[in-house]
């Protein structure tokens, strides 16, 4: 792979892992611009490895609430008193929303691997589940208004609210929905507020991407060993430009949280939506103009 190759798609998983844009949906495009086969083992491995760069973003970002949940949830575990903490609540809310998606990935993973690794997947999956983020940003809106009760915050969350927004997370196991897209239209329909369902978003799929990315990761580092390593002017092994993919992912990915974060505080997902409609029309142009195959 091309060193720069590797920059550029570690940039491509930064971005995207955590905005309601799908990762996987502009992975695979850019590789497919790129001339990499989107099947090869190769590829499969260095795009589920670099995946880690992302999560590691995420815990090291969120590391303090994560800690206070988990104390606040086993301390609830132990003691009865400890229970009234509002934090333990949140501990089994974490818990109980990671479920879904765990059955549904498993039950599936034969159908998300396979007919549901295409390019046209991945395109309406963009277009139409903007128009899901934008019904429940329309939602949300509402419940800004002056004589509106005002959308919840973190300190009303319950069980019920996590696991229906893991329930919502499962649709993001569609190419193109996006996982935090997902997840946030969730929350914004139970009437939790922006910040709060994009935070909620990052502490449901935290345990879900580390589950994931640390299973495939294992399987496809052996890959890795595997791969002949072509002796192209500015390339590097596939394991050298894994690295630097990873490398990249990670910082990027901890920039764009911060960014969300301070952007949802203030804004509407309008522009996620638009952008997301854009980029969908934009993989059916190139689809149909023959610039890349649907697989």
């Amino acid at each position: 792979m091309q060193w720069w190759h590797a920059i550029l798609l570690g940039v491509v998983e930064g971005l995207s892992e955590f905005l309601p844009i799908s990762s996987t949906g502009h992975l695979t495009v850019v590789e497919k611009l790129l001339g990499y086969p989107i099947d090869d083992a190769g590829i499969t491995a260095f795009t589920a490895i670099i995946q880690v760069g992302a999560i590691l973003a995420a815990i090291l970002y969120f590391i303090k609430d994560i800690v206070r949940l988990a104390v606040a949830w086993f301390k609830g575990v132990l003691s009865k008193d400890a229970r009234s903490n509002p934090d333990y609540r949140l501990g089994w809310g974490v818990i109980v929303g990671t479920i879904p998606i765990a059955i549904v990935g498993l039950a599936l993973q034969k159908v998300i691997e396979g007919t549901l690794r295409s390019l046209w997947v991945v395109a309406a999956g963009l277009i139409l589940w903007s128009v899901v983020l934008w019904l429940a940003d329309r939602r949300s809106v509402r419940q800004d208004a002056p004589r509106s009760a005002g959308p919840r915050g973190e300190e009303s969350m319950t069980v019920v609210d996590a696991l229906v927004m893991g329930l919502w997370q499962c649709a993001a196991l569609i190419p193109g929905v996006s996982r935090s897209g997902a997840t946030i239209s969730g929350g914004l329909f139970r009437g939790i507020d922006r910040v709060t369902a994009t935070r909620w978003s990052f502490f449901l799929g935290i345990p879900a991407l580390v589950a994931a990315g640390g299973l495939e990761s294992v399987k496809a580092a052996k890959r890795l060993t595997a791969v002949a390593v072509t002796n192209q002017a500015g390339a590097v092994s596939l394991g050298t430009a894994t690295l630097i993919g990873t490398a990249v992912a990670f910082v990027v990915a901890y920039v764009s949280i911060a960014w969300l974060l301070r952007f949802v505080a203030h804004n509407r997902f309008t522009a996620f939506v638009i952008y997301r409609v854009l980029a969908g029309l934009a993989v059916v142009g190139l689809l149909v103009a023959g610039v890349v195959t649907s697989r």
